[in-house]
């Protein structure tokens, strides 16, 4: 007979339990403050490596187009060899490409570097996957929303944490800084994290993978170059043909594939089809404000409605955002734990729309700008809680890495979406202040219109969710998400 857990144990159990959720936590916030590294250098860059805006603007293109391939990748590599084992290569990754960044003193050997960086961009769908399979059941869902957290805190810090390095110091430290901090999270990895026993092993999918990152590097193409190619010029049109020919090929192989990079029938489950088609409306919604909020803060205060702020203090009106989310993480918990997380996804993404909507009528002053932003993280913050709760509770916990993964490719997605629109669209709203044409103020209003329509949409998709607890037994996942085979409880 097993002797009795004591208190002691019990004690040492959840201490080594706080101890994983915060190294996880904190490699999500360094890789997330990777992606907004080199943002207030954008002005500088052509100036810097003696090459046109055009070519200098790949050096965030790179990014986008290695995170959109690693990320499924690693997340169905995760599942088949260790989730840890993907989590250190991915920061090894991180920090390879910041070290090249570091020494950087041309264009190509800083967009090789900052591709390197995107290629770590599978740590927090991998992070959550490790919470799954060593976090207990009571405490699973608020480590996961803490883990989802980072993600938006590490974007918010990174900002104005970026900026004021770039004004007081060389552009290279921000990778050297970007380096230190990859190491120390690397360490603790290795030191805090455990290996985890939940594999899928098998051989790894590459016609899948393969097809894959070809339509999503040619459709992130289209998106993200379009506007300079021309949206109806042979290159981008081609790029959008190459994009769907190269979807319906992943689709074909992946419905006949015994081992697919992505399991199709797992993904069209309602539950965990409506929850990424909401984290794609989603990730449209969250990311408007960063394309909004910057530039109404910087514009000239001649426009009429411009703030004639630094970029520092742009950053810091954005940083509390990312604060906000972090804070409200145990609510999101706490709300799914006794509501459910589809409750939880609906509840943030009403606030959303509500923080863009009144953002519509408040754009005037500092104080305010900074008050829908925290309002617009209270919301994506609750939301982004709750996916990997709705995800988990819907896919076996042997495809929890590939499952999370290609939930955060479906946010990011949205991201990439959002940024073409409001490109289009402040493009074509304009004004003239003097010789200069500069985004008028219909324009940015236009976008958190569109921002609040899509957090609603997001709402609308959450609706038609099942309504169930985040720790679900097996006999209650098969009755609430009427799957043949359920989904294993949530440990």
């Amino acid at each position: 007979m097993p002797s009795p857990v004591t208190d002691s144990e019990r004690s040492d159990s959840r201490s080594r339990t706080n101890l994983v959720v915060a190294v996880l936590a904190f490699a999500g916030i360094v890789v997330s403050l990777m992606q907004t590294l080199v943002i207030p250098l954008i002005p500088q860059l052509p100036q810097l490596l003696g090459a046109s805006a055009a070519d200098t603007s790949w050096a965030i293109t790179a990014t986008l187009l290695a995170a959109a391939v690693a990320v499924p990748v690693m997340g169905r590599l995760g599942d088949m060899f260790g989730k840890r084992r993907m989590l250190l290569i991915s920061l090894v990754l991180l920090v390879t490409g910041s070290i090249v960044g570091g020494l950087s003193e041309s264009l190509l050997p800083l967009i090789a570097a900052r591709t390197l960086q995107g290629l770590a961009a599978g740590v927090i769908p991998l992070g959550i996957s490790v919470m799954r399979d060593e976090v207990s059941k009571e405490r699973l869902t608020g480590s996961m929303a803490l883990m989802s957290a980072s993600l938006g805190v590490g974007g918010a810090l990174g900002l104005p944490a970026a900026a004021l390095i770039a004004e007081y110091a060389d552009w290279h430290f921000l990778f050297w800084t970007s380096a230190g901090l990859g190491v120390l999270v690397t360490a603790l990895v290795i030191a805090v994290v455990p290996e985890s026993n939940v594999r899928t092993g098998g051989t790894f999918d590459a016609i899948g993978a393969l097809s894959l990152s070809t339509a999503l590097i040619t459709l992130l193409l289209a998106i993200s170059k379009g506007r300079a190619w021309g949206w109806t010029s042979d290159l981008t049109i081609g790029m959008v043909l190459t994009a769907v020919a190269a979807f319906a090929v992943w689709i074909w192989w992946e419905l006949r594939a015994e081992q697919p990079l992505v399991d199709l029938r797992t993904t069209i489950r309602r539950q965990v089809l409506l929850t990424n088609l909401a984290s794609m409306v989603f990730g449209f919604s969250m990311f408007a404000m960063t394309m909004v909020f910057p530039q109404v803060l910087q514009l000239p205060e001649v426009t009429g409605f411009g703030l004639g702020q630094s970029i520092l203090v742009a950053g810091l009106v954005m940083a509390p955002s990312g604060l906000v989310m972090m804070l409200v993480a145990p609510l999101s918990s706490r709300i799914t734990n006794t509501m459910g997380p589809k409750i939880t996804l609906m509840l943030g993404a009403g606030i959303v729309a509500a923080g863009y909507g009144v953002g519509i009528l408040m754009m005037s002053s500092v104080w305010q700008l900074t008050i829908i932003a925290s309002i617009i993280g209270a919301g994506t913050g609750l939301a982004y809680g709750a996916m990997p709760a709705l995800i988990m509770g819907g896919v076996p916990a042997s495809e929890t890495a590939a499952a999370n993964s290609f939930n955060t490719l479906m946010r990011s997605l949205g991201t990439s979406f959002a940024s073409a629109v409001a490109g289009i669209v402040l493009a074509q709203m304009t004004v003239r202040v003097g010789p200069a044409t500069m985004p008028s103020q219909g324009g940015f209003q236009v976008i958190m219109a569109a921002a609040a329509f899509a957090a609603l949409g997001a709402l609308v998709l959450a609706a038609f969710l099942p309504r169930h607890r985040a720790t679900l037994t097996p006999e209650s996942a098969e009755d609430l998400i009427g799957i043949s085979e359920p989904a294993p409880a949530l440990r």
